[in-house]
Formats: structure tokens, C-alpha cells, sequence
């Protein structure tokens, strides 16, 4: 099995972050993508203190579309250095790991 990895981004608005996820589903780099509740975000830009509300989105794919998943969200995303953090799942069904497989490779399950 490829491994499960668990890939965390923010958008600026739900707008993006919906046609972000079109495109990661529609080119297989990803097998589900969850967007969660809006978060404000406190960080340095620039020299300066910044506070932003982001769409936050949990990205489920494989190590093996990693590499993809990371240059579409550059390529698609609003802002200079996007967040892409990805981490391993340690633990997972291995059922859903299958699935996530399949999905991220255009595999059909009937």
C-alpha cells in the first residue's frame, strides 16, 4: 500500500477554496477533500503582524500524488507562499487507504 498522507492548506475565501478542490478532485490528486469551519490566522508577513480569516481544506491522497497535489495548489493559489503541510497517517482502515489508492490513480469501484 502507498502511504496515506494528510495534506493541510488555507484559502482566503470560499470561492477559491471550492475551485481549488474541483481541480484536485477532477485531476485525481486527491481522494477526498474536507473544508472546514473558517479559522483566523495570526502570522508574521513581511516584518508585519497579519490577521486573516482563511477556508481551511484537509486533503486525503498518497505519497505517490504528493508531489502533484503541491505543484497544482502552488500553481492555484492567491497567495506568494501558500500553507502545504502534509504528515503521514500513522494509522488508518485499510479499506479507506484502498479507496484513497484508487481514487488518487482513476481507478473505477463499482
Amino acid at each position: 500500500m502507498d502511504a496515506l498522507l494528510i495534506v493541510m492548506t488555507t484559502f482566503p475565501d470560499e470561492a477559491s477554496a471550492e475551485a481549488a478542490t474541483d481541480g484536485m478532485l477532477a485531476g485525481r490528486l486527491a481522494a477526498c477533500v474536507q473544508q472546514l469551519a473558517p479559522v483566523r490566522s495570526s502570522y508574521r508577513w513581511q516584518g508585519r503582524r497579519e490577521t486573516s480569516i482563511e477556508v481551511p481544506l484537509m486533503i486525503k491522497t498518497t505519497a505517490a500524488r504528493y508531489g502533484a497535489l503541491e505543484q497544482f495548489i502552488k500553481e492555484h493559489h492567491p497567495y506568494d507562499v501558500p500553507e502545504i503541510v502534509a504528515w503521514p497517517a500513522s494509522a488508518a482502515l485499510p479499506a479507506y487507504v484502498r479507496w484513497v489508492e484508487g481514487e488518487t490513480r482513476g481507478e473505477l469501484h463499482v
